[in-house]
């Protein structure tokens, strides 16, 4: 009688494994127990991650936000806690873990257990850092499963009320003529404003001061404050300051007006054609989180977001609801980003105190 080895071969099914087997039968058409035995072992580990899947989920899930409470990302992520608890059937917890610009609970999960009870909130800052900071600690590719997309937030150019020009194409006109004085605020290199204000910089074909700040928040207090000139920001945060007229929105970065400043035109026509650049919020599991598991919670997350309620919340905030279509779907997005970031040139510009 022949030995068989137990997995991908006897799982194959190729006609040389069937005569094989056919060969391998005792009188009577009956299997050796121990081939019989190897067989019921191969179908049941084929098995096992659809029934994992099923037993999902069985004890609570965490969602990591490596930022401090009160964001975007933490919003976000707390909208999706509560309705992925009720859809799952189990607690969802929010946790958040900030500190050094959120690479520490980014780590986190990036070594946590892949099985899916423990989940990253993000921003595309996820991706950014590792192009920009030294040992960020892990990979946005390598390291984490692609769950979904949650949503898209458009950033928006403003400017402070003392900057005489008041439209897109006068800003560059005065940038070009005057490489370096035109100066923008950002919470630091790799962050959301900074690389707006970088991909800006490089399309327009112009040189600007990039004063780095330890926060959006101080960033924003010394834009309206007119410290600085320029600012690329988030409409979320920026919106009320324009609204009160302590600053003038030049344009927004998306390819569609937003629906929270629809008054403002987009970059691209306003004076710089082409011109994109957006911020998005994301869920992701660590990498070699069963496939299947991760299916039940992007299709989880989507339908929590789609519900009118979500979409109402978030829409007050200028915040565009957009799960992505699978997590392969994610996954390309994410692969885009990394490319889009690493043709940047990163010159780290001194924080201010």
């Amino acid at each position: 009688m022949k030995i068989f080895v137990c997995g991908s071969a006897a799982r194959s099914g190729t006609r040389e494994t069937k005569r094989e087997v056919m060969r391998a039968r005792l009188p009577g058409g009956k299997l050796p127990a121990m081939l019989a035995g190897c067989f019921a072992l191969a179908a049941s580990c084929a098995g096992a991650p659809v029934a994992a899947a099923d037993a999902y989920p069985n004890k609570p899930i965490r969602i990591i936000v490596p930022v401090a409470a009160g964001g975007t990302v933490d919003l976000v992520a707390r909208l999706v806690a509560k309705g992925l608890s009720e859809e799952l059937h189990q607690s969802v917890i929010v946790e958040n873990k900030p500190g050094a610009s959120g690479l520490l609970g980014t780590r986190e999960v990036a070594r946590a257990a892949p099985d899916g009870y423990t989940l990253l909130a993000v921003a595309n800052t996820f991706v950014s850092a590792p192009q920009f900071v030294p040992d960020a600690g892990y990979d946005p590719i390598a390291d984490f499963a692609p769950v979904t997309q949650t949503c898209q937030i458009p950033m928006v150019l403003v400017a402070h009320p003392s900057v005489p020009q008041h439209t897109v194409k006068a800003l560059i006109d005065r940038a070009r003529a005057h490489p370096g004085e035109v100066s923008y605020a950002s919470s630091g290199v790799g962050s959301t404003g900074y690389i707006a204000a970088e991909l800006f910089s490089k399309q327009a074909g112009v040189k600007m001061l990039g004063v780095s700040y330890k926060g959006n928040s101080q960033a924003l207090t010394d834009l309206v404050g007119g410290q600085v000139m320029i600012m690329f920001d988030q409409v979320s945060t920026s919106g009320t300051y324009v609204k009160a007229g302590k600053l003038n929105a030049l344009g927004v970065t998306t390819t569609t007006r937003s629906k929270l400043l629809p008054d403002v035109p987009t970059i691209a026509e306003a004076g710089l054609p082409g011109f994109e650049d957006d911020t998005f919020n994301a869920i992701l599991a660590p990498a070699k989180t069963p496939a299947p598991v991760v299916t039940k919670l992007h299709d989880a997350i989507a339908k929590v977001l789609r519900r009118p309620e979500t979409e109402a919340v978030l829409g007050k905030q200028g915040i565009e609801v957009k799960p992505s279509a699978s997590p392969e779907a994610f996954g390309a997005i994410l692969k885009h980003a990394v490319e889009k970031y690493r043709a940047i040139d990163h010159e780290t510009a001194p924080a201010k105190s």
